[in-house]
């Protein structure tokens, strides 16, 4: 079996540019979770466990490239049966539908740190765009992979409903749905 890495590695090298760095997503600390609201009394959560993607990230330049993609299969709420319902055509018809994706070529800055980035959001296969608020971002030198690694916490609300999935609207369930995205890139 291939490392993940080796293979992310591999694609971020293929659409480098001549002043941005190439990330690969480090998936044992990216992370794409989602909330929504559940009869008003609590909220559902649940996050998808496979993903892969690349970076590129120029901070002189103050530029940036990301293109992540989620195996919508992977859905964990840890509850068994509400992953099934989710995957199933109800939600997310994974049969149909088996991934996400988010492609951006627009990061906003606020001094030295990402303090947005703008993108395409693919789901359902539905494209529409998303523009991911960040409510961390840094980089540093890893001391464990020798590398510097870049990240951050980021977060928007999307129309579900936008997408394709009505499911429960008619109850009561809410259209907006939080996506927190926790990602770490490490340079390659």
């Amino acid at each position: 079996m291939r490392h993940p890495l080796t293979a992310l590695t591999a694609a971020a090298l293929l659409v480098g540019t001549a002043h941005a760095a190439d990330y690969a997503i480090d998936p044992t600390h990216t992370f794409v979770t989602f909330e929504i609201g559940h009869f008003a009394t609590s909220t559902n959560r649940g996050r998808f466990d496979r993903k892969e993607g690349s970076v590129q990230f120029d901070r002189a330049a103050r530029t940036g490239k990301v293109d992540i993609t989620i195996d919508v299969a992977s859905v964990n709420t840890g509850t068994a049966a509400f992953d099934k319902h989710l995957q199933s055509a109800d939600l997310f018809n994974v049969a149909q539908h088996p991934k996400a994706r988010f492609v951006s070529d627009r990061f906003v800055f606020n001094g030295d740190k990402v303090a947005e980035v703008t993108g395409q959001l693919t789901l359902m296969g539905k494209t529409l765009p998303v523009t991911l608020k960040a409510t961390q971002f840094n980089c540093y030198d890893n001391p464990i992979v020798k590398r510097e690694v870049c990240g951050g916490d980021f977060e928007t609300t999307i129309d579900r409903t936008a997408y394709g999935i009505h499911y429960g609207v008619d109850w009561g369930f809410p259209k907006a749905v939080r996506l927190v995205i926790q990602v770490e890139a490490v340079k390659q």
